[in-house]
């Protein structure tokens, strides 16, 4: 069954209407860009993202409760991948010095629990972790394993009988492990990930993601311009900053209204908006074949005429291909999980945009060209 087959829609009729639409949405989202501006995840902005994992759902107001008065200076949580995940991100790079002390009594107590007659001293410490010496490397190595057990990370460097140190990480992780643990002490959790970027890999990572969206731009208004004519070029990557803008203003716009859409702007968000470029064009280039050959085909039509049957022509094609694609980024959004929500949710938005601005935007522009300077475009 072919949907759409004998379409004879006067999209380029109800054009204004759609410049209305859009010039809404681009002002909407400006404004909230300059106002409220954009969240960006730690790949960006620098700091440290920990995950821990639980066994049963956990209540994520007690843990932000737990976790904001522990010293870390503001901290976001927020659920990760379910009810039983929390994701829980600071600004720091690394322990505070004034509480590194308290970390380290927490795996000295430890040791002397387990072990209550060993001797032990720390021979070595840097600002993210400590090394302890033991009598013996067989001791060594059995502790670092019970430590480990414990939820401590360790590096044993008494495996092959070189030494009778272990090295124990002293970080953020750590921290909150040891504050929060007895609150949740039937619901046992672990850390799932720690992950640091520093603010100068931040702003280099800022500079690339801004550099490799407008280098796509402009790579693909050369190459329209040499497969089309340069207007159509122009109409193209017109609608392409159409697309990334609305779907950033509704980044910006929805940020904080709920949990669900509290999305930060992350690699795998660019990643989306490089894949949505690349599905808008590839939407506006099957449209743009169409205008060219009804141009060749039909040279005595005004180019409205040809443009509007084009458009028609392949809209069972779009349709299809649009609806399959939103479908897939649907349930990537509902049912993909913290980590791939804001790459869905770009597609999910992008997509329709995408398919919308190949009619009114890019296909507009051409019209309104050729209209005002009335000229006869020819292939």
């Amino acid at each position: 069954m072919r949907i759409f087959k004998n379409a004879h829609y006067d999209f380029l009729g109800n054009r204004k209407i759609a410049y209305a639409i859009s010039g809404t949405l681009i002002v909407l989202g400006l404004i909230s860009l300059f106002i409220r501006g954009l969240s960006y995840g730690i790949d960006f902005k620098g700091g440290s993202e920990i995950a821990l994992g639980f066994e049963k759902p956990v209540d994520i107001g007690k843990v932000r409760d737990d976790i904001s008065n522990i010293g870390l200076g503001k901290v976001e949580v927020k659920t990760f991948g379910g009810e039983t995940g929390v994701l829980v991100r600071t600004e720091l790079q690394a322990i505070p010095q004034n509480i590194f002390p308290k970390v380290v009594n927490a795996i000295t107590n430890t040791i002397k629990k387990l072990h209550p007659n060993v001797k032990f001293q720390i021979v070595d410490s840097t600002s993210n972790s400590i090394t302890i010496e033991f009598a013996n490397n067989k001791l060594a190595t059995q502790i670092s394993n019970e430590l480990f057990k414990e939820g401590f990370q360790t590096s044993n460097l008494a495996e092959n009988n070189i030494t009778k140190d272990i090295v124990v990480r002293v970080g953020i992780s750590d921290w909150i492990k040891e504050n929060i643990k007895h609150s949740f002490a039937d619901n046992h959790f672990k850390v799932l990930k720690e992950e640091h970027v520093g603010p100068k890999i931040g702003k280099e990572l800022k500079t690339d993601a801004i550099i490799s969206i407008v280098l796509a731009l402009i790579v693909i208004l050369v190459y329209l311009g040499f497969r089309f004519k340069f207007i159509f070029a122009v109409g193209a990557v017109t609608a392409l900053f159409h697309d990334v803008i609305i779907t950033l203003g509704l980044f910006s716009l929805l940020h904080g209204l709920t949990n669900f859409l509290n999305l930060d702007i992350s690699i795998n968000v660019v990643a989306a908006f490089l894949t949505l470029v690349g599905y808008s064009i590839n939407d506006t280039v099957v449209v743009f074949d169409r205008v060219r050959e009804n141009i060749k085909l039909h040279k005595t039509l005004p180019i409205k005429e040809n443009i509007n049957n084009a458009i028609n022509q392949t809209l069972p094609r779009t349709i299809i291909t649009s609806l399959t694609t939103w479908f897939v980024t649907a349930v990537l959004l509902v049912f993909g999980g913290e980590v791939l929500r804001g790459f869905a949710f770009t597609l999910f938005i992008g997509v329709m945009v995408g398919t919308y601005s190949s009619i009114f935007v890019a296909s507009a522009l051409v019209y309104e060209y050729a209209k005002k300077k009335g000229e006869i475009i020819k292939f």
